[in-house]
């Protein structure tokens, strides 16, 4: 791991918080807490090793990376390379998530959740699909149905 492990911990720590503040960055890189290290952190939140220990073991850790686009203002920074038309991608997204967060009375953060983890979004993303045809509307009444379903 890093020298500033210190600061990766707290911030890590601050963010498995849901009493917390969560940060306001629009990318986040840095090392992953993987399975292996979330078990020591709940160790750690539970009191059951120091600080100073979960920091020394994470130095024995191999480390892996990650980016995390934390906003929708991040994710439309993205160019594409295999001419995916990414800004008609992104106007729709920002439409499907103003319309979530409108209808489900929900922040922007769960919003972003709720339409980037379901499978409406993994479908738009598929080239393939070429849902990115459809109109915005199209593409949340789909969300919407899938929504239902789920419940």
């Amino acid at each position: 791991m890093t020298d500033d492990n210190e600061e990766w911990l707290d911030f890590v720590v601050a963010n498995r918080n849901p009493m917390s503040q969560m940060h306001d960055f629009d990318i986040v890189e840095g090392p992953v807490a993987d399975d292996k290290v979330q078990n020591r952190i709940n160790d750690f939140l539970e009191g059951e090793i120091s600080k100073e220990n979960f920091l020394q073991e994470l130095i024995y850790h191999e480390e892996t990376h990650q980016v995390c686009f934390c906003t929708l203002k991040s994710l439309l920074t993205l160019k594409s390379i295999d001419k995916f038309p990414i800004s008609k991608f992104g106007r729709i997204g920002e439409s499907v998530l103003e319309k979530l967060m409108i209808d489900l009375n929900i922040d922007e953060n769960k919003a972003t959740d709720v339409f980037y983890s379901s499978k409406t979004f993994a479908d738009l993303s598929d080239k393939s699909a070429e849902l990115y045809e459809k109109s915005w509307q199209e593409i949340y009444e789909m969300l919407k149905k899938e929504l239902q379903a789920d419940l």
